[in-house]
């Protein structure tokens, strides 16, 4: 979009000016500055020459800015340039305001003429993107949300940008948790059927029986024995211990779907631990890696006996233990370097459900079903596994690993964010004891968390409330979507709008505020943009700028001429904050709009005319932003 050509000319104006004055220096930056009277880009070249040329910054830019001036009028009439104008500052930046004729006109001109602007960044790469990946013997909690959201946000943006998108959800159908799970149904004879009809069998298995069971382990040391038979038999597949591990972990997954197709969310294939071990992917991987030196079995020392691997980075970490046990990045190593093309695909498909938006989820099999009409779901170009950065040091390995194969120069990338923790005040309305602190780590196994359906019906109830105290009109079916779809937004927004690499406080009284920097005022922007549309009962739009000059619309007009440009830099730093915020600035800047400016009474019909425009514009950027967040667009609220 136009921005980006702004950005472009004033790249290239600059280095028009160095080779005019035989400078070569490529290392210059031009960033936003964050005072609207400093432009709209600033350069900071004469810094890097200053030393070189022994001037003062002023003066170098001084001198550049002459020769951009030239640059500009070799392009012919300034009219047609981005840059309206090229500035030196006494403090030694060049400033740049750009021409907001030009890039208004073409901004507007274009997303009116497209209902939804196609950006072709992806040309069809291969992407895979694995999220969600709980431990099929609980429900999702609100920390698992933030893994679901970011997944599912990348998800969104790639696909609209033209990348062939793969959805995974890795299934630990044979670890501990669910061996766990196991114990109590098996040796403490819980029972399998919750006594509570109204809970969901996730939500029992988590909070009744992992809870229990984990609580008995620390009085009878017996348990942790037979969890240890169970393991074994699970993974050597013992038939009648696998058939009732599967009935158990699929009645736990799809009630775990449930809450994720709930948030919007959709898969294209799960794929089962149990079938990775039975496919028989580890050994070959193993065999490989001895093989090719990859790891080495240690011979003294504490790890003498075990098989390890020497990062250069992380020290060395066992992958084998000297009983011959895999550890659990082991069983990591094949998946990562099937989802690489390092090892071929050798598994077998199945439906397993259709999911909210009629797509169909896959699952591995080791059953041959003839189903021949799956999609090619390994390898891709780029794969994202979305964990969190407490296996920050584990993906490193991976990543390590898998650089170590002779193989092809596929990526493997781990996208990180910090754990949610709860808020004081949330820990202690749950009855937990924060020691002090400013906010508690979850733990299933403490019982430490929040329940994720909790807070969607929590947030579902206050939303309901809000939409019958401001629209009492709205009943029935409207009055239940609507509410729902408020308390998803709620939900999603607060999930992505922070910092990645940051610890997120989760606090049950923030989550439920419908107003400011939230998913429902985002949602509240594009339905007053909705009914300002069809108060206005235009008959068509008009792409005339020349009649928006006050400075409010001007910024709009900046801000909806860089909608590509943050779409971009989403994908390559995969970032999707940059989503949220570039939308919640949109939505405030309209409101201002809306607030300081007359549209529908403005009094001279072009000014109106233009103004509606805008604000169709508005709409339309608005729509696509928050369906990248998963947000689902309200024309009434």
């Amino acid at each position: 979009m136009s921005f980006e050509k702004f950005v472009s000319e004033a790249n290239e104006a600059v280095k028009f000016a160095l080779k005019q004055l035989s400078i070569k220096n490529d290392s210059f930056s031009l960033t936003e500055p964050t005072r609207d009277e400093f432009g709209d880009l600033s350069c900071n070249v004469s810094f890097l020459l200053s030393k070189e040329l022994q001037k003062s910054p002023y003066e170098i830019a001084s001198m550049l800015v002459e020769k951009i001036h030239q640059f500009r009028n070799s392009g012919g009439s300034d009219s047609q340039s981005y840059i309206l104008s090229a500035v030196a500052h006494e403090s030694g930046y060049i400033n740049f305001k750009a021409n907001l004729t030009i890039i208004g006109k073409e901004v507007i001109s274009y997303i009116l003429k497209n209902d939804r602007p196609k950006l072709d960044i992806g040309k069809r790469k291969r992407v895979i993107i694995e999220h969600t990946s709980v431990n099929p013997n609980k429900a999702l909690h609100v920390g698992h949300l933030r893994n679901v959201v970011i997944g599912d946000t990348m998800y969104r943006i790639l696909k609209e940008t033209n990348y062939d998108v793969t959805v995974l959800n890795y299934v630990d159908d044979s670890g501990l948790q669910v061996a766990d799970v196991l114990v109590g149904f098996l040796f403490l004879k819980l029972p399998v059927t919750p006594p509570n009809k109204n809970m969901k069998f996730d939500t029992y298995c988590g909070n009744e029986v992992y809870a229990k069971v984990n609580e008995l382990y620390e009085k009878d040391a017996s348990l942790i024995e037979r969890r240890k038979s169970l393991l074994k038999k699970l993974e050597e597949g013992d038939p009648e211990i696998s058939k009732f591990a599967s009935e158990i972990t699929s009645k736990v997954l799809k009630d775990q779907l449930r809450t994720c197709w709930r948030m919007k969310a959709r898969y294209d294939l799960l794929n089962f631990e149990s079938h990775i071990i039975r496919s028989k992917l580890w050994e070959k991987t193993f065999e490989r890696m001895r093989r090719e030196n990859i790891i080495i079995k240690e011979t003294e020392g504490e790890n003498a006996g075990c098989w390890v691997f020497g990062s250069d980075l992380e020290g060395t970490k066992i992958i084998v233990r000297s009983n011959g046990t895999a550890t659990y990045i082991a069983k990591d190593i094949p998946y990562a370097l099937l989802k690489v093309g390092t090892l071929q695909d050798q598994f077998k498909y199945r439906v397993f459900l259709t999911q909210w938006d009629n797509s169909t989820l896959w699952a591995s099999s080791t059953v041959d079903l003839n189903d021949t009409n799956h999609p090619n779901f390994f390898p891709a170009e780029d794969s994202i596994t979305v964990i969190d950065n407490r296996q920050t040091r584990l993906q490193k390995i991976i990543q390590e690993i898998l650089d170590k194969f002779e193989s092809n120069s596929n990526r493997y990338l781990h996208l990180s964010y910090g754990p949610v923790l709860l808020s004081s005040r949330t820990a202690m309305a749950l009855g937990i004891r924060p020691d002090d602190q400013k906010s508690v780590q979850m733990s299933g196994r403490k019982g430490i968390f929040v329940d994720a359906d909790f807070v969607l019906d929590t947030l579902y109830g206050k939303a309901k409330e809000e939409t019958v105290k401001r629209n009492p009109e709205i009943t029935g079916e409207d009055l239940e979507r609507t509410s729902e779809e408020i308390a998803i937004s709620a939900m999603r927004y607060s999930l992505i709008k922070n910092d990645l690499d940051k610890e997120l406080k989760f606090d049950m009284i923030d989550s439920l505020s419908l107003d400011g920097n939230s998913g429902p005022y985002l949602q509240y922007a594009y339905a007053r943009c909705c009914r300002l549309i069809e108060k206005s009962n235009i008959g068509s739009f008009s792409e005339d700028t020349s009649q928006l000059s006050d400075p409010i619309e001007y910024r709009l007009i900046k801000h909806l001429s860089k909608y590509a440009l943050v779409i971009q830099d989403t994908i390559n730093n995969m970032e999707p904050k940059l989503i949220a915020l570039y939308a919640y600035d949109l939505a405030t800047m309209f409101n201002l709009f809306y607030e300081k400016l007359p549209i529908l009474k403005e009094k001279d019909a072009k000014i109106s005319q233009a103004r509606i425009s805008l604000v169709e514009t508005i709409r339309k950027i608005l729509k696509i932003y928050i369906s990248f967040v998963g947000i689902t667009p309200l024309e009434r609220m």
